[in-house]
């Protein structure tokens, strides 16, 4: 293991804008999604001369909006099939409240299951899932306000998130809020998120028509009435510039660094993070990384090279927020086409983290993960020494 992949910082922007890349394929975005998002959200609060210190909330919040949806990813799946077809749907229907949504939702119970077994689920859901539907949501606003928390992110940053489903008509999730009274990062963030894949998928033009038709229904007016007002502007460049580098080097002043102790507490946090996404994985990211250091220190590994160890398998599972729950919950056997979407995962992790200069020295071992030395692994079948020492430590300690 080259030494020099040892790094003893990372800013905290790069780790959160590397989850979000996850959270982008969690519902079923491209990855880049957030990082415009937050793009999009700096650009209006620039225009509404917002100080510096409301920006920094804006820019965390917009990076971890998403990042309590997989908390629920498991009952996700076991009552709607796709957990990640499911949340894609989040940008079709604003109003959760409305029959249309209700009958949508109710229309994918079981889906992907042979009609009796979609028979037994509506009736199980009937019964009693319909109160864990209720409490999603709440489970999703709960987790990220955690999570900031743990992130030691402002606490601005956490009421954000935690009012991410609230509508300026008061008929948001859990609907306690409306007008002023939601954080206005939370507001900027909501407008961003929506806006964004609009602009991306028809246009600017069907962006600024989205923005007036949910005016002072989803969106606050003022807000909305300034992003169209400004379009040109907000959206100006956004697919001539890289996005992982423009959102980094937006980082507002009040930049956060990670290091020593700081940098492992955060990686856990994520990884934390990333495992509850299935009640099976519950502790392994940790597990994995304890055992696979312990293993470093008996071979004499220095001990530089047993931290990064321990770090790649802190952060050896990231890319499993791609795949679906439906997926890695199932019991039974696995067909053809879900065995290739498990065989990308540890290619997600990668292209995750290699972006980041202290991050991608983990994905690069953390890729290799489930290789085999009989070339029978995956993604890239390599065999021997081809897989690196630090790569068939993690592998091992990981089964």
């Amino acid at each position: 293991m080259d030494p020099r992949t040892d790094r003893s910082h990372v800013r905290l922007a790069e780790l959160v804008a590397a989850l979000s890349l996850g959270i982008d394929l969690g519902f079923g975005q491209p990855m880049e999604h957030v990082l415009r998002q937050c793009l999009i959200a700096l650009r209006i609060a620039e225009r509404v001369e917002l100080p510096e210190e409301e920006r920094a909330a804006i820019y965390y919040s917009a990076l971890l909006v998403n990042v309590g949806c997989h908390a629920d990813a498991h009952e996700q799946a076991k009552w709607f099939g796709d957990d990640i077809a499911l949340k894609s749907t989040k940008f079709a229907s604003y109003d959760m409240r409305s029959l249309r949504s209700s009958l949508a939702t109710m229309r994918r119970i079981g889906a992907g299951n042979q009609p009796l077994h979609r028979l037994r689920v509506a009736l199980e859901f009937v019964v009693s899932g319909h109160r864990e539907l209720d409490s999603m949501i709440e489970t999703h606003n709960t987790f990220a306000r955690a999570f900031a928390h743990e992130l030691g992110l402002p606490d601005a940053v956490g009421d954000a998130v935690a009012t991410a489903y609230e509508r300026w008509d008061g008929r948001g999730w859990p609907g306690e809020l409306s007008g002023n009274a939601i954080p206005l990062a939370s507001r900027v963030v909501q407008l961003a998120e929506h806006v964004e894949v609009v602009q991306r998928v028809a246009g600017t033009a069907a962006a600024c028509a989205l923005a007036r038709e949910r005016a002072g229904k989803q969106f606050d007016p003022a807000l909305a009435e300034m992003l169209v007002r400004d379009a040109d502007v907000i959206f100006d460049g956004l697919d001539a510039v890289g996005q992982w580098q423009s959102v980094i080097a937006a980082e507002p002043s009040l930049a956060l660094v990670v290091s020593g102790e700081r940098f492992d507490a955060a990686l856990a946090a994520v990884a934390t993070a990333v495992d509850i996404k299935s009640p099976y994985w519950l502790g392994h990211a940790q597990a994995v990384a304890d055992l696979a250091a312990g293993a470093g220190e008996q071979l004499g590994l220095p001990e530089a090279e047993v931290r990064t160890l321990r770090r790649a398998g802190l952060v050896h599972g990231f890319g499993r927020l791609g795949v679906s729950n439906s997926i890695w919950d199932r019991s039974g056997p696995l067909g053809a086409g879900e065995w290739e979407r498990v065989r990308i995962h540890p290619y997600l992790t990668q292209r995750m983290l290699h972006q980041s200069e202290a991050l991608a020295p983990l994905g690069a071992i953390a890729v290799q993960l489930r290789e085999r030395l009989d070339g029978s692994g995956y993604p890239a079948a390599l065999s021997g020494a081809a897989i690196s020492r630090p790569a068939r430590l993690l592998g091992a300690a990981d089964a």
